[in-house]
């Protein structure tokens, strides 16, 4: 669209009176988009655009070794000797010299 003068004056009264961009547009019988690009280009915005919201964006939760079968539940622990003597895994005693 070619804006004349007269329709770039009627653009800044209607923006600076808070219309909105498909108003003006409805005004000047053109698209709401050929608006917003001259607005833009014009350098016009309102002066009161609420600040955003940033969201806080948590890391996944790590997590732990999974089960992979039954009696695997130990995976991780640190058993002591006496543990391990009782639960059947017993070692050897260690051989003597006959001498």
């Amino acid at each position: 669209m070619r804006w004349n003068r007269r329709e770039l004056a009627q653009l800044e009264k209607l923006w600076a009176a808070g219309q909105s961009a498909a108003q003006i547009a409805r005004h000047l019988e053109c698209s709401r988009n050929a608006v917003c690009g001259r607005l833009a280009r014009l350098g016009l915005t309102r002066g009161h655009k609420p600040p955003t919201a940033k969201p806080k964006i948590r890391p996944a939760p790590k997590r732990g070794p999974t089960v992979m079968a039954a009696g695997r539940d130990c995976i991780g622990k640190k058993l002591s000797q006496k543990a391990l003597d009782s639960s059947g895994n017993e070692q050897a005693a260690p051989l003597r010299d006959a001498s």
